[in-house]
């Protein structure tokens, strides 16, 4: 009866388990890269704290709010490295403090803090196209 207990100890565990994993897209982090990068421009002002940077290639497509988080997706025509440049240097000008960046050949991050916000602009090869890159920015109250 031992062996019976401890084998169906193990099947939980395995099941709660398998239920912890899943894609990323799955775990509503926003509509999606594919829907994000050839979605039409949002018709209201994305949601970002007041002075945040307009950049110059970057359509946003969606936005969403998770408890206090904003999310705002979109596309940066262009590739990654270029968006990168773009994000970092467009933030330091409008007065964010750059907190953590990172750039690897197919994604970036920058972390960034302002205006009682914090968030991260992450960028990703995800569109499909090498001049197009998906951008999803983060903000919540600091």
């Amino acid at each position: 009866m031992s062996q019976l207990r401890w084998l169906s100890l193990v099947g939980v565990i395995a099941l709660a388990l398998a239920g912890c994993g899943g894609d990323k897209k799955e775990e509503g982090d926003g509509g999606g890269e594919a829907e994000a990068c050839t979605g039409s421009p949002l018709s209201a002002a994305p949601k970002l704290p007041a002075t945040f940077p307009k950049f110059d290639s970057v359509t946003y497509t969606q936005q969403s709010t998770q408890g206090p988080t904003e999310i705002v997706e979109g596309y940066y025509e262009g590739d990654v490295e270029g968006a990168h440049d773009e994000v970092k240097s467009s933030l330091e000008g409008a007065g964010f403090t750059i907190l953590f960046d990172e750039l690897e050949e197919d994604d970036s991050e920058v972390s960034w803090k302002g205006q009682g916000r914090s968030g991260q602009v992450a960028l990703r090869m995800e569109c499909g196209d090498s001049d197009r890159t998906f951008v999803h920015i983060t903000n919540r109250p600091e």
